[in-house]
């Protein structure tokens, strides 16, 4: 029984392991984005980071896994965007939740579909 939950608690923890690394990647690609003024070099760029996570694809060691998912965190926060990019019309863009005035000469009507002459 004891096994079982040996094996319960491994399985676990590489879960969560993988999705802090998949979350990780997943951040510092797109963080990559703000860097990068041109695709091309994005794609320099994307591939070199794809490369570095690859390099440690073959660890198997639970403690040192967390230790370099803890360093490479640490790192991207270090080295992340200072003004990143946002799309206008996103949260934080500098559209989000702006509303024009309507043109002149455009009426909004609220009793759409009553009758006047009544």
């Amino acid at each position: 029984m004891s096994g079982a939950l040996q094996s319960a608690g491994y399985l676990a923890r590489r879960a969560a392991q993988k999705e802090r690394v998949r979350i990780l990647y997943r951040r510092a690609l797109k963080d990559t984005l703000n860097w990068a003024v041109h695709r091309h070099l994005f794609y320099k760029d994307a591939d070199d980071l794809r490369q570095r996570f690859e390099a440690n694809k073959h660890v198997e060691d639970l403690d040192r896994i967390d230790r370099m998912i803890d360093e490479a965190e640490a790192a991207y926060n270090k080295w992340r965007h200072p003004d990143p990019y946002i799309v206008p019309w996103a949260p934080g863009g500098s559209k989000f939740c702006r509303n024009p005035t309507p043109p002149p000469g455009i009426e909004i009507v609220y009793n759409f579909g009553r009758e006047e002459n009544e």
